[in-house]
């Protein structure tokens, strides 16, 4: 089977038979990396550029990783040793890209819709890696593959999400991943991080964490972002991690076997505690080793190849 589009811009977008096909094309890249030779020349004489306006580690070092791992040439820019900062347009920077030929560019942007806007206009297969609040599609895409990996499916699961889910491209993106797959998705946070009218993206909302969590199978944790406090959405992180934090007291409320999630970078002893993040239920670095894989998919199945 092929993947017949040109782009990945958002999990909105894709089908529950393209979200399959990618997860079993990730599935089949998992043995890459276990190799002593972590290499194999299938994208050989492809180029794939990694254009990054914002800052970011496991993003930009996976797709980083698995360009090289399928033998294309990989280059990555970053905003601020590039002519962005000379006044160039993020439209002129794209039309020179273009002009050089590659094949993939992935783009991290501040801006919701800067993925969208480069589609429509160069040729090249674009792959978003993160648009402001909008959407960020291979984490998600990486946390479904995670969690039927761990659980054998998603159909059925219930799956609390909590923190800002109000800026979180990461809560986005799995909400329409999750629920297309079968999953009763609960977020939980403030009422400040909570946007209005999310209900109707099919999930249960609670201003509890406790509520959220009861029964739940997977809990994924977001990251609080810190530089929001100045806009007073919460008093302290103090507070916030009184209230909203996993941690030994309140992760008994979950299933036995519950599974912890969450993107990264964590804030340890604000949203997580460190024992719950490197505890027995954690599978964030098993999401950080299928985000490898996914992200080879990816550039795989844009590129021709065919599951």
């Amino acid at each position: 089977m092929k993947l017949n589009r040109k782009d990945i811009l958002g999990i909105q977008e894709l089908s529950v038979e393209e979200i399959n096909l990618i997860l079993e094309t990730a599935d089949s890249f998992i043995e890459v990396s276990t190799r002593e030779i972590k290499k194999v020349p299938t994208l050989r004489g492809k180029t794939v550029i990694n254009l990054f306006y914002e800052a970011s580690t496991r993003t930009r070092t996976s797709f980083e990783i698995a360009g090289k791992r399928l033998g294309a040439d990989t280059i990555n820019i970053s905003a601020s040793t590039s002519s962005v900062v000379k006044g160039e347009t993020l439209i002129d920077t794209a039309r020179n890209l273009e002009a050089m030929n590659p094949d993939v560019i992935v783009i991290r942007h501040a801006a919701a819709g800067a993925p969208h806007m480069l589609a429509g206009l160069l040729r090249q297969s674009i792959i978003n890696a993160g648009d402001g609040a909008h959407e960020h599609p291979t984490q998600a895409l990486l946390d479904l593959m995670t969690i039927r990996a761990k659980k054998g499916g998603i159909a059925g699961l219930k799956v609390a999400i909590v923190g800002d889910i109000a800026h979180s491209r990461v809560a986005r993106s799995n909400i329409h991943g999750l629920t297309k797959m079968g999953a009763a998705v609960i977020v939980a946070g403030p009422a400040t991080m909570i946007p209005r009218g999310i209900e109707k993206m099919g999930v249960v909302v609670h201003t509890q964490i406790e509520e959220a969590i009861r029964e739940a199978d997977i809990i994924m944790m977001l990251r609080i972002q810190t530089e929001r406090e100045q806009q007073n959405i919460f008093p302290s992180l103090r507070e916030y991690a009184q209230y909203f934090s996993l941690n030994r007291g309140n992760i008994g409320l979950a299933r036995k076997d519950v599974l912890i999630m969450h993107p990264g970078p964590m804030n340890r002893g604000v949203e997580i505690s460190p024992d719950i993040a490197d505890g027995p239920h954690s599978i964030i670095l098993d999401q950080v080793t299928n985000g490898v894989a996914v992200r080879m998919a990816l550039l795989y199945l844009l590129t021709g190849g065919v599951s």
